[in-house]
């Protein structure tokens, strides 16, 4: 482990239309000890070519293609697998961060001593134009508050390794809901996830996208609080309906 080098995970899948925006993000910020990690689930585009031609020129930027196609989930743990620095972090393909989003993250993360931290993001549309519906992240948030209102978005996590075990931030391989699964193994054990108030990334929205599935995602959120988290019945609607109305609440 590499002492406050942060390794930014990125699983890719035919993201060559926004990887150039992306790689970008973490050229222009201005923390500059980082490492990004882009792990390829077996993309039949140009993605391969677009990476390897900027580590070509950027050293810091990793390109690792899986064997087979496994989903999101198998791919950031495989970058976790590879990851030297001391901080986690995660982007999507298709999303952008502001330029200080890291030096003001690891500033918080130091101050607060925390393992755990996210921040507020904004909604934006298809070319990443802000559509001015912005989510705020609490100053805390616990087990039993996440979930009924998990309002932390993937892009906006940061994990202190010197604080938290590689393990337990593995993400289980559960379609449509692998982040919100894993936010809430770690709050389960303990941990609180710390709010950045500020606004550091933007959040694509993206017709036929992984989570646009609405159904798909309620069945695999009801396997999570059923089998997962152990809920009975009851609990597990009346989470998943409070889920679903904050969900809902969050895009109008």
């Amino acid at each position: 482990m590499k002492i406050d080098l942060v390794s930014i995970i990125i699983p890719v899948y035919n993201a060559e239309r926004y990887l150039k925006d992306t790689i970008n993000t973490f050229l222009n910020q201005t923390y500059k000890n980082w490492e990004a990690i882009f792990v390829d689930d077996c993309s039949t585009d140009n993605s391969k070519k677009i990476i390897i031609n900027y580590s070509k020129k950027d050293k810091r930027i990793k390109y690792f293609c899986q064997d087979k196609n496994g989903g999101p989930a198998l791919a950031r743990n495989k970058g976790v697998d590879l990851a030297k620095g001391q901080f986690i972090c995660y982007m999507d393909a298709d999303d952008l961060w502001q330029k200080n989003k890291l030096e003001k993250q690891i500033e918080f993360m130091k101050e607060k001593q925390c393992a755990f931290s996210y921040h507020s993001y904004e909604f934006a549309d298809c070319n990443c134009k802000p559509m001015g519906k912005k989510v705020i992240a609490k100053e805390k948030l616990m087990y039993n508050e996440a979930l009924k209102n998990n309002i932390i978005s993937t892009i906006t996590v940061m994990f202190d390794l010197n604080k938290i075990d590689k393990e337990l931030i593995k993400m289980p391989n559960i379609k449509y809901v692998e982040d919100t699964a894993t936010w809430w193994k770690v709050l389960r054990n303990g941990y609180i996830a710390f709010g950045i108030p500020d606004l550091y990334s933007f959040y694509r929205r993206i017709e036929n996208s992984h989570s646009s599935n609405k159904l798909r995602t309620q069945k695999s959120l009801w396997y999570l609080y059923r089998k997962e988290e152990g809920l009975n019945v009851f609990s597990s609607m009346y989470c998943l309906f409070l889920k679903n109305i904050n969900a809902i609440l969050r895009r109008l």
